[in-house]
This record gives structure tokens, C-alpha cells and sequence, in this order.
């Protein structure tokens, strides 16, 4: 076994939670849920193969508080009973199998209302009102590429909001989720707020960098306050836009700097996703860089997460970065037994024994 599946395999433990080690699933949405938002056998089967395949943290797919905040009609929900009741056993389904359970809590502003995305024009091609889609809302009326332009929210809205994330939160607890992660990134309402491409208002929630985070910082707030304080909260936070204007590394770390104050425990680091024009550059660790800087500026734990299925890398990161886990999102989709295969020459200490002979 290589030294950096040493350290690949030790647990990491935050709060009362010991994560068995430090390759962890993504959330990626599957867009197979019904118009109920409640998980499915497909998720059943689609996660629980991944605990299977060795990662050490299952986090569910991005899972909207509420209607108007999904994506798509398909999206997994976690505002009522009975999705609690399903998520419950979805949870229970990863822990048996080995993992930590997680979910990602979600709004998504003015990515909203689109087609699953092998539909039509995808991610990027509207669901109107009169097709069964909603009115997307957003710190000001600006789209995203061919979206339904939304409306821009009130302060009502926006404490409506609070309180959906903090319900959220305390629905992810009775579901008995060992994590919850806010969703501040990849263009997404929170992360719309946060950046002047997307946030032109004018009033306390817009303008300087203080008033641009105070939504996403009022929403992480009460999501710590819901959730018992022995279970871990993560936020995925954006590095950078890629696009001059946008969020800077300076300002990712204040804000960074603020989270760590309100007893926030990992920062799942990420970029771009803005707009629908800029893509983030396609480069393996895009994030890696931005992670261990962002570790530095909060002394809070971080895991970075995009373009992280070279073995070979993995091998440098669990070597010599000091980032504490790593998040992999696409070469979990396509292998389910990722992490199991980078076991390397001692694979029958991990492979679940029901698989040893065809090893």
C-alpha cells in the first residue's frame, strides 16, 4: 500500500463525527426525483453504491428547501413530511453500507425553472409557467443565459428564505443526516448575492462586500443554529467568478474568515459557475490551490472539489497539501468504486470480502 493511501485511508473527525477517511462523493444532482422531490429507488441504488465503493462521505445531491428553490421540477426536496421520511431511509441506507451520510441544502435563485439536462437545451433552456415552471427570484432581475429573468427579491423574501434553510436543517437532523453543507457557490442564490456580477442592488444586501454576504452569513447562521451541535456543518464557497469583477480571493477569504466565526466546521472549496458564458477553466486540482489558501485565511478545515480524477494527483495531494479531504464528483458518477481502486496493491484490505474472489 503507497503512503498516500495511507493518509487517504485515516478517519477525520469533526465534532462528534469521525468521517472513515478523506475521499468523499460530491453532490451531484441526479434529476430523478418526481414532482414530490422525494428519493427514489434510483437514489437508494445510486448512492448506497458508492458507500459500497469506498467513499468515505456520501453527500447527497443538492436538495432545495423549498418549491420555487429547486432547479428543475425533479429536484430531491426536504420542506415536507414525507420527503423527511424517505430521506430518513436514504440516510440510514449509506450509513449501513459504511459511509457518513451528508446533504446538501439548496436555493437556486435564477438557475431555476430549467430542463434536466439531457431535455431540449438542458441546464440552459427554460421551463415557462405555462409548462408547469415558476418564476425564478434573485438579489436583482438579471438571467442567467436563456433562463426566465427573475425577479428581484424583498426583504421579506429574503427572511423567508432564512427560515426555509433553518427548517431545512432541522428536517436534515430528524432525516438523521451526520452532515448538513449550505450551498454558497456555483451560481446559485447565495453565491449570487455574494458577487457585484450578479447582486446590483442598492439597499443593506448589496453594494460593499459586508452587505453582499449578509444574506449567505444570516443563512449559515441559523443553519449552524438548527443543526445540533454535535453534527457538522459544511458550506461550499466560491474562490473566484473568472470573471474581472467578480469575487476575488480576498473576498472569498473574508467571508471565509466569517464563516469560521459562526462555528461553521469545513469549507467545501469550489469556482466559477457564474454565468452560462464563462466556464471555469478544465485543469485537474482546479480548486486544490484555492483550498489550502482558504485553510490558511479561516483555519477551518477544507476539502476541494472539481477536476480531481487523477489518481496520480490524489496520490500528491494526500502526499504533501495540506487540505483535509478531497471531494470527487465526476469519476464517481462514472466508476462507482473510485476510491476503492486506488487500494493499489493491498486491495483485499478494502474491497468488501463478497468481491475478494474476482480480485
Amino acid at each position: 500500500m503507497s503512503i498516500q493511501f495511507e493518509k487517504f485511508v485515516r478517519p477525520l473527525k469533526l465534532r462528534a463525527l469521525e468521517i472513515p477517511n478523506r475521499i468523499w462523493m460530491s453532490p451531484m444532482c441526479q434529476y430523478s426525483a418526481g414532482a414530490d422531490g422525494i428519493p427514489t429507488s434510483w437514489h437508494t441504488i445510486h448512492y448506497g453504491s458508492r458507500a459500497v465503493g469506498g467513499a468515505g462521505m456520501i453527500m447527497v445531491e443538492s436538495t432545495a428547501i423549498g418549491p420555487r428553490h429547486r432547479t428543475t421540477a425533479h429536484d430531491l426536496g426536504i420542506w415536507s413530511d414525507d420527503q423527511v421520511s424517505a430521506h430518513r431511509e436514504l440516510a440510514a441506507h449509506i450509513k449501513h453500507l459504511g459511509a457518513a451520510a451528508a446533504v446538501q441544502l439548496q436555493s437556486a435563485g435564477r438557475k431555476s425553472s430549467h430542463n434536466v439536462p439531457w431535455l431540449l437545451g438542458g441546464q440552459n433552456s427554460a421551463v415557462t409557467v405555462d409548462d408547469g415552471g415558476w418564476i425564478p427570484m434573485a438579489p436583482s432581475a438579471k438571467p442567467f443565459g436563456q433562463l426566465t429573468v427573475p425577479v428581484e427579491m424583498t426583504i421579506s423574501e429574503m427572511d423567508e428564505v432564512v427560515e426555509a434553510f433553518f427548517q431545512a436543517a432541522v428536517n436534515a437532523h430528524a432525516a438523521e443526516y451526520d452532515v448538513v453543507e449550505v450551498h454558497a457557490a456555483h451560481g446559485y442564490l447565495l453565491h449570487q448575492f455574494l458577487s457585484p456580477i450578479t447582486n446590483d442592488r442598492s439597499d443593506d444586501y448589496g453594494g460593499s462586500l459586508e452587505n453582499r454576504m449578509r444574506l449567505p452569513l444570516r443563512v449559515c447562521k441559523a443553519v449552524r443554529e438548527a443543526f445540533p451541535q454535535e453534527k457538522p456543518v459544511f458550506v461550499r464557497i466560491t474562490a473566484t467568478d473568472w470573471i474581472d469583477g467578480g469575487i476575488t480571493m480576498e473576498e472569498a477569504g473574508t467571508f471565509a474568515g466569517r464563516l469560521a466565526g459562526l462555528g461553521i466546521d469545513l469549507l467545501d472549496v469550489t469556482s466559477g459557475a457564474l454565468t452560462a458564458d464563462v466556464p471555469p477553466p478544465s485543469r485537474h486540482g482546479l480548486n486544490l490551490e484555492f483550498a489550502e489558501v482558504l485553510r490558511e485565511k479561516s483555519g477551518l478545515a477544507v476539502a476541494p472539489v472539481g477536476q480531481l480524477s487523477d489518481p496520480d494527483l490524489l496520490g500528491t495531494v494526500f502526499e504533501s497539501s495540506p487540505v483535509d479531504a478531497v471531494i470527487v464528483g465526476r469519476a464517481l458518477l462514472l466508476d462507482p468504486y473510485f476510491a476503492l481502486r486506488l487500494a493499489g496493491d493491498a486491495p483485499k484490505k478494502f474491497w468488501p470480502s463478497q468481491y475478494h474472489r474476482a480480485l
